[in-house]
C-alpha cells in the first residue's frame, strides 16, 4: 500500500476511535472536582449536578473537594487532567473570573486552560445595614449617612476577593462614598459581626442573607439583580434606586481541562443542564436563592471574559491586592 494511503487510513482508524469514545462517554466513573470545602455553595451545587447527572447517565458521577488558595488547588487539578471528560470542575467566581483580576501571579489561566461548558447558577447580593446603628432606609438615606461618617463606617465581607467584597468596592467608586473593609472567614461570620454591630453594613448573597431580613436582624437596601426577587420582593434593585449599570450576581460554572472535544462538550453540557433543569434540583436551589442558567459553551466562555475584564477594572480602580 502506498505510504499517504497507510496515514490516511491509521488517521481515519484514529479518529473512529476517538468519535466512538466520545459517543461512548461516559464508560466509566466521572469526578467532578469541587475547589472549595464541603458545605460550600459550590459543594452543593456540584452535588446536585453530580447526583442528577449520574441518575441520566447510570454510571457513577463523584464530587470531590478539593479546597485550597480560593480555588486554584482544584483549577491545576483539573488543568493536569486528560481531556477525556472524566474529571471535571464546579467552581464559584472567584475560580473562574476574580483570582484572575486579584492575583497578577495566578498559577493558572481559566481562559486558556480551561474548557468552558456552562455557567451553572448565579444569585444577586443584598445591600444590608445594622438597623439599630444605620438610620437610613433608601440608597439616598444611606449615601447621606456614609458621607456624613467620612469613612468611619465599615463592612463586612466572605474574604478578600470575594464577591460581596468586590461589590462593596464596586459601589464606593460609583458613589464617591468610603467605608473601611473587615473580611472575614466566611459569609456566616461577616454576617454575625454585623448582627452584633461590629461593623454597619455589608453586601450579601440572596440565599444566606434572606433570614436574617426576615427576621428583622438587618435591614435591606437595594438587591443588585435585574428585577425584584420573590425571595424579598419589597426589596428594590439597584437600578431602581438610583444607581445605573449595577446589575452584579455572585455566579458558578462548569468545566473541565483544555482541548475537550466538541462533541464530548455537546454531551456533558447536556447531561449537565439537564440535571439543573430536573423540577426538584431547580425548586431547591431557587429555595436557596440561586437562579438556573445552563447556558452554552459559547455564552459561558463570552461571559467569563466580560467579568474577567468588569472586576480587572475595579481592582484596579480600589488598588485592592490579594493580601
Amino acid at each position: 500500500m502506498h505510504r499517504r494511503h497507510v496515514i490516511g487510513a491509521a488517521a481515519l482508524l484514529l479518529a473512529g476511535r476517538h468519535a466512538r469514545a466520545e459517543e461512548e462517554w461516559p464508560a466509566r466513573n466521572v469526578t467532578i472536582l469541587i475547589p472549595f470545602a464541603p458545605g460550600s455553595s459550590s459543594d452543593i451545587i456540584g452535588r446536585a449536578m453530580a447526583q442528577g447527572m449520574q441518575q441520566a447517565l447510570g454510571k457513577p458521577v463523584v464530587a470531590e473537594n478539593r479546597p485550597g488558595a480560593t480555588g486554584e488547588v482544584g483549577a491545576r487539578a483539573v488543568i493536569r487532567s486528560a481531556p477525556d471528560g472524566y474529571t471535571l470542575m464546579h467552581a464559584p467566581i472567584s475560580t473562574w473570573a476574580i483570582n484572575v483580576a486579584l492575583r497578577p501571579n495566578l498559577a493558572y489561566d481559566p481562559v486558556t486552560q480551561l474548557t468552558r461548558i456552562t455557567q451553572t447558577v448565579r444569585t444577586p447580593n443584598v445591600l444590608v445595614v445594622h438597623p439599630g446603628q444605620v438610620p437610613a432606609k433608601t440608597l439616598p438615606e444611606l449615601l447621606d449617612w456614609l458621607r456624613a461618617q467620612r469613612g468611619r463606617a465599615s463592612y463586612s465581607t466572605s474574604g478578600i476577593g470575594s464577591s460581596d467584597h468586590l461589590t462593596m468596592e464596586m459601589f464606593k467608586q460609583a458613589t464617591g462614598t468610603d467605608a473601611a473593609h473587615v473580611p472575614y472567614a466566611g459569609g456566616g461570620p461577616a454576617t454575625t459581626d454585623l448582627i452584633a454591630g461590629t461593623v454597619q453594613l455589608s453586601f450579601q448573597n440572596l440565599g444566606s442573607i434572606a433570614p436574617q431580613i426576615r427576621d428583622g436582624r438587618v435591614r435591606p437596601i437595594l438587591i443588585t439583580s435585574e428585577a425584584r426577587s420573590p425571595l424579598l420582593p419589597e426589596v428594590p434593585t439597584a437600578t431602581e434606586s438610583g444607581l445605573r449599570d449595577f446589575v452584579v450576581y455572585s455566579w458558578q460554572g462548569f468545566g473541565g481541562p483544555a482541548g475537550m472535544p466538541a462533541p464530548l462538550v455537546a454531551r456533558i453540557h447536556g447531561a449537565a443542564v439537564a440535571a439543573l433543569r430536573q423540577p426538584q434540583t431547580e425548586a431547591r436551589l431557587s429555595d436557596l436563592g440561586f437562579e438556573v442558567v445552563g447556558n452554552s459553551p459559547e455564552e459561558f466562555a463570552n461571559f467569563q471574559q466580560a467579568e474577567i475584564a468588569r472586576w480587572k477594572r475595579v481592582v484596579t480602580a480600589g488598588g485592592i491586592t490579594a493580601d
